[in-house]
């Protein structure tokens, strides 16, 4: 007779893609959301305006600055930063509750973010940093999605050089010369992260259980 399947738990990871803007971490994370039914998004709560194609609840959470402000005064966001002329954080409650359950969440955010959550939940913390294979091709990837002006792009541009510098600082580094390697990269990492030992909440009782 065929023995039941071993289902010790395992308590839920967050996995962190960073990267300058055009570097492609928006559409790898999408395909792994699509992917991947024990990865949800968490879903940023920011204080700038939507963009027309962007929903709020599911691309982000649009509040006003007053009510991030008291986000922070309540010790209610695992991290925030400022970007440009805007802020945006994480909620704690969503995250904690789903970790707890053994869900894995996407976090889409800068190396600021990164390294808040890095000072308070290093355990649970897995980091990618998504490269452009070149300058020029990160440009044209900025210019191609057509999001916005002229303006707001040679602004990103000079801001991602701050941003690649900070590459070190992660557990990972992928350059997202093809879509679908970096997409099964990451997926790899996914499955090795899930198998460690500290993550397996049921392990100790399972090998006590085979040691009687």
């Amino acid at each position: 007779m065929k023995e039941n399947m071993v289902n010790m738990g395992r308590r839920g990871l967050m996995l962190v893609l960073s990267s300058p803007s055009g570097a492609g971490k928006t559409s790898i994370a999408k395909k792994l959301l699509e992917t991947d039914k024990n990865l949800s998004l968490s879903v940023s709560v920011t204080t700038r305006a939507a963009r027309k194609e962007e929903t709020h609840g599911k691309d982000y959470n649009f509040i006003s600055q007053a009510e991030f402000n008291q986000l922070i005064e309540k010790n209610q966001l695992l991290e925030y930063a400022q970007i440009f002329e805007n802020y945006y954080g994480t909620l704690q409650a969503p995250v904690e509750t789903a970790l707890g359950l053994g869900k894995d969440v996407l976090f889409d955010i800068d190396w600021r973010g990164t390294q808040q959550l890095s000072e308070t939940s290093r355990g649970d913390l897995v980091t990618v940093f998504i490269l452009p294979p070149s300058w020029s091709d990160l440009e044209k990837r900025l210019f191609k999605r057509a999001q916005d002006s002229e303006t707001e792009i040679q602004k990103r541009m000079s801001k991602a050089s701050e941003e690649i510098s900070h590459w070190a600082e992660y557990d990972y580094v992928i350059v997202n010369e093809d879509f679908e390697q970096s997409v099964n990269n990451i997926k790899s990492i996914l499955a090795a992260e899930r198998l460690k030992r500290r993550r397996q909440t049921g392990l100790s009782e399972f090998v006590k259980g085979l040691q009687k």
